[in-house]
């Protein structure tokens, strides 16, 4: 993949998230914060419905799209299935009056019910539909595909705001409903030649079956990834209140910058390192690069800690616990993106099931975790269970590919990690008692850490330097 079609890819991942840190915000200006609160629950079903109705066929279609003679009959031969057995469950819903709109919002609403049904075909298809222009290398119109929920999303709620349309969960479930129905659509009409031709191809169950082999043992491995990342939002749900799931949505997309280098890094590492060790000499550039990676992570986690108040006085008064859990929420993405780093052994040595252990693992630490703080912390009980249970994710991952390939600094790596996640911890659950406290940690981790990590700053520095005179020049 050329450095341009990284790039057109990325942007997708990247506007997303950028998108995310204006559009919620703005929105908690205009909207309850229960309505808010129970927008994320949407997410978490669509996340949810898309990874149990793929049936694992999804990972099965990028698996062998390069091998199949006939691509358009291995598209239909992945989207069939999960297609059917989601109109299956869809008319089954309607048939015994399922109100998903008191299961997701708790609210009873038929009219919402049928809209989330129809977000959640939608979505399937684009999940699919995407898969093509993935595999095609078409980056810049998969970025289009990723882009256009949240466009649509921010273009509603501002014509709301223009025509003083009434600010209530009608009309916010319909605005995310046009995203994904605009994704979808753009989709199918980008893709049309290809799922067109699949239409009248016999279907070979052969090939369903054996499709469905190497897929379905994937979806534990899915479920338990996707209960790490949204079994927080549950708890709220369920054990706090949608105020509380609102305040922990908005710190979730303020943590954006996070996701956008846990983004980049990701698209940029894989073929990069799998390069490195085809070459035979990796061990050493995976270790620098870990190395660099951890002085990021330490830095961005001291940053937070330092400046999340800022974040306050960009919203309401109700939402003045963000500067708290902020540092805890950008945990996950950071400690993911330094695991990628560190984990390269399980992909090297092909042993895909010890990731799928490790999440495994995380997800029922952030089960009991979750159980435990929700309660007498709400919002900040969450954030802090996840950030802790993705430590654990990355010290598994780290320690399993060291059991599998080869040696990483381990001491370097958990320590930082550790005290970082301590500095979390405790300015999410006791930084409104101890202030200056919290402040006087984070400025004596990054000082350290500064130091530390001298060697990387001063090549970070010259780097920088370099291509700063070459553009002046």
């Amino acid at each position: 993949m050329t450095p341009r079609k990284i790039v057109s890819f990325a942007l997708g991942p990247i506007g997303a998230a950028l998108l995310g840190v204006v559009t919620l915000p703005l929105i908690t200006w205009f909207f309850s914060a229960a309505d808010v609160g129970r927008m994320s629950m949407l997410q978490v079903a669509v996340s949810f419905s898309t990874l149990m109705f793929s049936l694992g066929l999804d990972q099965a279609y990028v698996r062998e799209y390069h091998e199949a003679v006939d691509k358009s009959a291995l598209l239909k031969a992945a989207m069939l299935p999960s297609l059917i057995l989601l109109f299956i469950s869809i008319v089954l819903f309607l048939l015994f009056r399922v109100d998903l709109a008191e299961l997701v919002f708790g609210v009873a609403s038929v009219e919402m019910s049928l809209i989330i049904l129809t977000v959640l075909l939608a979505a399937l298809v684009s999940r699919f539909l995407s898969l093509i222009l993935r595999m095609k290398e078409k980056g810049l119109a998969y970025s289009i595909g990723q882009l256009l929920p949240k466009l649509i999303v921010l273009s509603i709620v501002g014509l709301c705001l223009v025509l003083s349309l009434e600010r209530n969960l009608l009309n916010l479930v319909l605005a995310n409903a046009l995203g994904f129905f605009a994704s979808a659509i753009f989709l199918i009409i980008y893709t049309r030649r290809d799922w067109l031709s699949a239409l009248w191809l016999p279907v070979k169950l052969s090939k369903i079956k054996s499709m469905m082999r190497f897929g379905f043992p994937l979806i534990i491995g899915g479920l338990a990834y996707w209960g790490l990342t949204s079994v927080d939002r549950i708890f709220l749900r369920v054990y706090s209140s949608f105020d509380e799931l609102a305040i922990y949505s908005v710190a979730l997309s303020f943590s954006g910058a996070a996701v956008i280098i846990q983004s980049i890094f990701s698209t940029i590492w894989a073929p990069t390192v799998y390069k490195w060790a085809s070459e035979g000499d990796s061990v050493h550039e995976v270790r620098k690069v870990a190395r660099y990676i951890l002085f990021i992570v330490v830095v961005l986690f001291c940053l937070a800690g330092l400046f999340s108040w800022i974040v306050s006085r960009l919203l309401p008064e109700s939402y003045s616990e963000i500067k708290w859990i902020l540092v805890s929420c950008i945990g996950a993405p950071l400690l993911y993106t330094l695991s990628e780093a560190t984990s390269v052994g399980i992909g090297i040595s092909r042993r895909s099931g010890f990731s799928m252990l490790a999440a495994v693992v995380a997800f029922v630490l952030n089960l009991f975790l979750n159980w435990m703080l929700v309660k007498p912390y709400g919002a900040g009980g969450a954030a802090v269970s996840t950030c802790v249970s993705f430590w654990v994710f990355f010290i598994l991952r780290t320690q399993f590919s060291i059991y599998l390939w080869k040696s990483m600094p381990r001491l370097m790596l958990y320590g930082w990690t550790g005290i970082v996640v301590l500095g979390a911890l405790l300015c999410t659950l006791y930084g409104d008692s101890f202030f200056y406290l919290v402040i006087s940690y984070w400025l004596s981790v990054l000082l350290i850490a500064l130091f530390f990590f001298k060697n990387e700053v001063f090549e970070i520095w010259g780097y920088l330097m370099l291509r700063f005179s070459s553009r002046v020049i």
